[in-house]
């Protein structure tokens, strides 16, 4: 059977359809063309004479035209709806085809997966093959053979049009070859504004900005790709204040270039300067569509704000954007990593199509809950329902497996990726491996497995040996890991700061000296530890130690209560978590007004009874905040959510959905 994929015709197809007449022209005729490769592609122009069987355009009259005219039309529409089948049977019972006959079948042929030989052969066989017929062959080229194959046929074309020149420029410049698409650009005898476009976004894509500013400032004519265009590169640069300058003296803007900066935004770290953006958007009058619902829903995750992302929900309901699996996926996503996971998997339950990105999110959204037997069972069920796993799924899983403390079904799972599904690990499962070894305490296997890997360990696989150490107190692989991740990256606080900690764990505080002043040395910049919540749409950031919040006292107020109850129920400061060589009291004042005690307790003061409070914390969270939290939250009767940089806790009743394995 026939088939073809169902998306959009090339621009050689639409010239086609929307030129419906005869070319009375004989461009050229060609002979059998070899199979391609990439080393050898020939083509000989050779003129051949008229078949028997194939009547010319000029032949046809009256009657004879509306026949062929209707047949391209059911030909077209055939193509539309995927079914080349029927299209090829039509186009070979027409006992007149027009070129424009034979263009519609060699565009549907090209576009069609693995449907290079047909579009061939039809190539072949044409009596007369115009620009369009060589257009349309060019794309096919690029598409199954690349660029070297493309510029093979593109040089042996006898009659080349703007067109032809702007499709290698765009191969070109898809492949990041801009050495050779300048080349082609100077080459060109006529340059039009999708010339001047394509070599802009191409120098913008591989961030050579001082190149597409020359040519965005000599383009004879800006038009809103060149301008959205540069605001993607310079935020691909970071250099967001460059972006919203050409944003804001943009003549005219279309939907694509607000969805550049609504998600520039959000991957320069600025989510809410991207959320407001977003409203100004909508409120313009600007239809959204699943990009900008993806860059704002993943903004809310990145702010940790629910409210906003339920108030995306909403507009997504109110809309057809409800119907699209991306969206969904995008607010499962949103609901797992701002801490409710209960919606997540009512929202998830109720997708009808689901793909494979929407159960690896909710998959990957139970593992960072610690929900590890669920995250488990979703995956079992995945496989059953016969839905394809690629390596984030495997992420996922790992992850579940880690923050559950199954070990071997983690490494079997890790073996099973590789045996049974041919996925080959990248370093996020290596990095995974580490981790759950590490927790476990297995280093001596975690470190074996290091040694093993196929590529240079990064940064984070060492960063997360080196944080097992920590916990597993164990020095002399600490010392080897901080030194690996120092040599990886000299400037990484992270080896530094573990180290430290260790060293503090151990009150060996002369050499925790030592690691600070070759910090301060190295001049490496400690990116400092925070809390935050989330209260009446105001975020309300707290460091330890905190002294600028205009409601600092009635906070510690707060806890000092706290600091009572929890004394008479049991709790006992664990002071190897205050790293600071200081008296017993100083520690556990410290320790106190760590900082997601000072968001917990602010949240305590201002939310309502029997609302959860939700605290998030950009590093791990300490070992003497996550026992005072237990204590806290059944003292209070209250759920309490913390999301640290790995995963949620969630507290209730003086327990901890992690089951104190972290």
């Amino acid at each position: 059977m026939l088939s073809i994929q169902k998306h959009t015709l090339s621009i050689s197809c639409l010239n086609v359809l929307l030129h419906l007449s005869f070319h009375k022209h004989r461009l050229c005729s060609t002979s059998k063309l070899n199979h391609p490769d990439e080393t050898s592609i020939h083509r000989s122009f050779l003129p051949i004479s008229s078949s028997n069987n194939v009547n010319q355009s000029h032949h046809c009259h009256g009657k004879e035209l509306d026949e062929v005219k209707s047949s391209n039309r059911m030909i077209t529409e055939y193509i539309h709806r995927g079914d080349l089948d029927s299209a090829y049977k039509l186009f070979e019972n027409m006992s007149i085809k027009s070129t424009v006959t034979w263009n519609l079948m060699l565009a549907g042929c090209s576009r069609a997966s693995g449907r290079f030989e047909d579009a061939h052969q039809l190539f072949d066989k044409m009596p007369q093959p115009d620009i369009v017929s060589y257009n349309t062959m060019l794309n096919c080229y690029m598409r199954n053979f690349g660029v070297k194959a493309a510029r093979v046929f593109f040089d042996g074309m006898l009659v080349r049009d703007t067109t032809s020149w702007n499709t290698m420029l765009s191969g070109l410049c898809q492949n990041g070859m801009m050495d050779k698409a300048y080349e082609v650009f100077e080459e060109m005898p006529v340059k039009n504004n999708v010339s001047w476009n394509v070599m802009i976004s191409g120098y913008a894509a591989v961030g050579d900005m001082i190149f597409a500013e020359k040519l965005f400032s000599n383009a004879p004519v800006k038009c809103v790709v060149a301008w959205t265009a540069m605001v993607t590169g310079y935020m691909k640069s970071r250099k967001v204040d460059l972006a919203e300058k050409v944003f804001d003296e943009m003549p005219e803007r279309n939907l694509v270039t607000w969805n550049t900066m609504v998600s520039g935004y959000v991957e320069n770290g600025r989510a809410d300067d991207g959320l407001k953006l977003f409203k100004t958007m909508v409120e313009t009058g600007v239809k959204p569509n699943s990009s900008t619902i993806g860059s704002v829903l993943l903004g809310c995750s990145n702010l940790c704000s629910l409210k906003l992302g339920k108030q995306v929900h909403q507009f997504v309901n109110k809309s057809p954007l409800s119907l699209y699996t991306m969206v969904n996926t995008s607010l499962i996503s949103m609901y797992c990593k701002c801490g409710d996971l209960e919606t997540a998997w009512r929202l998830f339950d109720e997708t009808l199509h689901k793909d494979t990105v929407t159960w690896n999110a909710m998959i990957s959204g139970y593992a960072q809950h610690g929900e590890g037997d669920k995250a488990l069972l979703l995956f079992d069920t995945m496989k059953n329902e016969g839905i394809k796993l690629d390596w984030i799924t495997f992420i996922g899983v790992l992850t579940a497996c880690n923050h559950a403390g199954l070990v071997n079904r983690g490494i079997q799972y890790f073996d099973s990726m590789q045996r049974d599904y041919k996925i080959k690990p990248k370093a996020d499962h290596f990095t995974c491996m580490v981790d759950l070894l590490g927790r476990a305490g297995k280093l001596v296997e975690a470190l074996n497995l290091i040694k093993t890997m196929p590529f240079k360990p990064h940064t984070a696989i060492f960063g997360t040996l080196l944080g097992a150490c920590r916990v597993h107190k164990n020095l002399e692989l600490a010392e080897y890991a901080a030194r690996n991740l120092l040599e990886c990256d000299p400037s990484s606080a992270t080896g530094y700061v573990q180290l430290a900690n260790v060293y503090a764990a151990m009150r060996k505080w002369e050499y925790v000296s030592k690691v600070r002043r070759l910090m301060k040395d190295n001049k490496v910049i400690k990116f400092p530890g925070y809390s935050w919540i989330e209260i009446m749409n105001c975020v309300h950031e707290f460091r330890s130690g905190d002294r600028i919040h205009p409601e600092l006292a009635l906070i510690h107020e707060k806890l000092n209560q706290l600091e009572e109850k929890m004394k008479v129920a049991g709790y006992i400061p664990v002071l190897e978590f205050a790293l600071h060589d200081v008296d017993d009291d100083q520690k556990k004042k410290l320790l106190l007004w760590h900082s997601e005690k000072l968001a917990i307790a602010y949240g305590l003061i201002k939310m309502a009874e029997g609302v959860p409070i939700r605290v998030f914390k950009n590093l791990r969270v300490c070992g003497d905040c996550h026992e005072a939290t237990k204590f806290i939250s059944e003292i209070e009767k209250r759920i309490i959510i913390v999301r640290d940089n790995s995963r949620f806790h969630h507290f209730k009743d003086g327990k901890c959905s992690c089951g104190d394995y972290w």
